[in-house]
């Protein structure tokens, strides 16, 4: 079954950033974003550190979305969240969190802390393209708002129960 965009991104290609140590979630997210057929260009990193090395280079390209595993060697994924909401040449990079965590002290942390969206790691490929598009469109707005929490929790237009 294949996806189709109900909407237009521009021309200009997406620059998306995916920081997981796990190699597997890497190139499961690469396929997804691949089947998809949208314009990006994606640069993964292994770690938190890598990340913040990554992000800190001035001349890098901020990115204009960076997905973020929270289970990461080295740095873990909210120190850097909170390092990147502290830096203010990337206060308003919109993160992402992509992660299996999921319990209500952690959304609550991720929320506190300005991420933009949280995705729980879906294991099925249909699933994953779904909610990257569900993300991608809302990111591809300018000036991206932080969510209520109610619309915090992406999860492909699947109803997601427990969080308040």
């Amino acid at each position: 079954m294949h996806i189709k965009p109900e909407f237009k991104f521009s021309a200009r290609t997406i620059h998306i950033l995916l920081a997981d140590d796990d190699e597997d979630d890497r190139l499961f997210f690469k396929e997804a974003l691949d089947e998809l057929g949208l314009p990006v260009q994606l640069t993964m990193v292994e770690n938190g550190e890598q990340l913040m090395a990554h992000l800190s280079k001035k001349r890098n390209k901020i990115p204009d979305v960076l997905f973020l595993d929270l289970d990461m060697p080295l740095k873990n994924g909210f120190a850097c969240l909170a390092e990147i909401k502290l830096d203010e040449r990337l206060q308003r990079l919109p993160v992402i969190i992509l992660s299996t965590f999921f319990d209500e002290d952690m959304l609550n942390l991720v929320y506190k802390d300005a991420a933009h969206y949280y995705i729980r790691k879906p294991t099925d490929l249909m699933q994953l393209k779904k909610v990257l598009l569900e993300a991608l469109t809302l990111i591809s707005q300018k000036n991206v708002p932080l969510p209520a929490k109610a619309g915090f929790i992406l999860a492909g237009n699947i109803l997601t129960s427990g969080w308040k």
